[in-house]
């Protein structure tokens, strides 16, 4: 079955389609990660209470979440739910909130304290919020192997957002390779890492395994890069963000280099799937979900 952004194939998904009885069981889970993640904005109102997180926003990165792993159960995608919040949150506050570059690096400081372990501050709803997250990853069994997986994505997406916080204050616009290569600010690989954690029985992956999935969570969260924008140039445009369609390419150009991203991404996942079927599927269905969603919408709610 083919995922269609605009009329141009990303690629064929690996898995059969699912039948409507399969269908409804996902939505059901994406029903109960909803009120979840609904549950969880009302914790920290200071980060979730502006209109863009509004009700369609948490219905629809809990249907992403269900359909991308449509053979799991609700607590299952915990993890990966609370930590897609998180990187929402984190990403109002310094793509729209913050005034300069320096606010990026300050909260930069605060997330990476508490990914060491330290407390988070008073009243610091962010770093709290993040704090309860790594807490509830250091008694998985495979937490040790990679918590620094997890810490080097959380930084690398920190200092992507930094830089494009950067960029925007010196009204600097960077050429589409840097743009490009700054995908890490879309934290697709900080939240899968997290789902990775949470779903690995094994207190030792190997070598070979945590090679394979990083590369291939890259190239998977460069294609999602694009295909984001292909979704969001009316609202970047009016919140002030940068976007592939406003760097020289036009949307059919962008589309291309989507296909051949992701047929990359297709071949790294090879040997992901020769050890980690499941999180290899869990790559490939959030690649083509996306492909298809952003034809049509976009996860944040108008301001």
């Amino acid at each position: 079955m083919s995922a269609p952004v605009g009329g141009q194939a990303v690629g064929a998904l690996q898995a059969a389609p699912l039948d409507s009885a399969e269908i409804g069981r996902v939505c059901a889970v994406a029903g109960m990660l909803q009120r979840e993640m609904r549950a969880w904005s009302e914790e920290y109102p200071g980060l979730f209470s502006a209109k863009p997180f509004d009700a369609a926003l948490y219905s629809t990165l809990t249907l992403a979440s269900a359909f991308s792993g449509p053979w799991s159960q609700a607590a299952d995608l915990r993890m990966a739910n609370r930590a897609c919040l998180w990187c929402f949150a984190l990403d109002w506050l310094m793509d729209y909130l913050a005034t300069g570059p320096e606010e990026g690096r300050e909260t930069t400081r605060r997330c990476l304290a508490v990914a060491e372990g330290a407390p988070p501050g008073a009243g610091d709803d962010l770093a709290r919020f993040l704090a309860g997250i790594r807490a509830e990853l250091t008694g998985l069994p495979a937490f040790a192997a990679l918590d620094h997986v997890w810490r080097e994505d959380l930084r690398h997406m920190l200092d992507a957002m930094t830089l494009e916080l950067t960029w925007k204050t010196e009204g600097v616009v960077p050429d589409f390779p840097q743009y490009l290569d700054n995908a890490d600010n879309l934290g697709f690989s900080f939240v899968f890492t997290t789902h990775w954690i949470a779903t690995t029985p094994s207190a030792t992956p190997s070598q070979a395994e945590i090679e394979a999935v990083r590369t291939a969570s890259a190239a998977v969260q460069r294609v999602i890069r694009l295909l984001n924008d292909l979704g969001s140039q009316e609202r970047d445009t009016s919140w002030g963000d940068l976007n592939a369609l406003m760097l020289g390419r036009d949307r059919e150009q962008v589309l291309a280099l989507s296909a051949e991203l992701a047929a990359r991404a297709r071949e790294l996942l090879v040997p992901v799937r020769a050890c980690r079927p499941d999180l290899a599927d869990y790559l490939e269905r959030q690649m083509d979900f996306c492909a298809g969603f952003y034809r049509l919408a976009d996860y944040w709610g108008r301001l």
